[in-house]
């Protein structure tokens, strides 16, 4: 794939994961309580706990899928987003486990209709986007300062034969 297609499809997947989290937290802010009952369903954390993470989560979502988008502080809203992705994948998988009946919580209760399943394949195949938008980057990062060196080697090459 040329590098124009590569960045045609970089942006376009970090646009809907920058967007899927900006939409997931901006439907959570709007209902904290309804939020910190799904956090509370994991039977995880103490009440307390799960009404603070109600009223914080949703902004770092906000503000990680921004960083996305908009590609400031890029790679620690990535970072930021792996790392909650990864906790909350862990987490259904020990509810289900210990037989709890969860509803994610994710998009409100929009998403309570879907099975346990398909919220791990969701969130599996978000993990993927994620993990491609890191690999892109770094590739990217990687073949413009390699680009970078050989022109200064180019350049230092050229200088020197005159």
């Amino acid at each position: 794939m040329d590098l124009f297609r590569r960045n045609i499809v970089w942006r376009i997947v970090g646009l809907i994961v920058g967007g899927i989290f900006i939409y997931a937290g901006v439907i959570k802010v709007m209902d904290p309580v309804g939020f910190a009952r799904d956090i509370d369903n994991y039977h995880m954390l103490p009440w307390a706990l799960s009404v603070r993470l109600a009223f914080y989560l949703p902004w770092l979502e906000i503000f990680c899928g921004l960083a996305v988008l908009c590609g400031l502080f890029y790679r620690g809203g990535l970072l930021i987003l792996t790392a909650l992705i990864s906790i909350f994948i862990i987490a259904s998988i020990v509810a289900k486990a210990r037989g709890l009946d969860i509803t994610c919580g994710c998009f409100g209760h929009a998403s309570k209709y879907l099975s346990f399943a398909w919220h791990l394949v969701l969130d599996f195949v978000l993990l993927a986007a994620v993990a491609f938008l890191w690999v892109s980057n770094r590739s990217e990062r990687r073949s413009s300062s390699t680009s970078g060196a050989l022109a200064l080697q180019g350049s230092h090459g050229v200088n020197e034969k005159l």
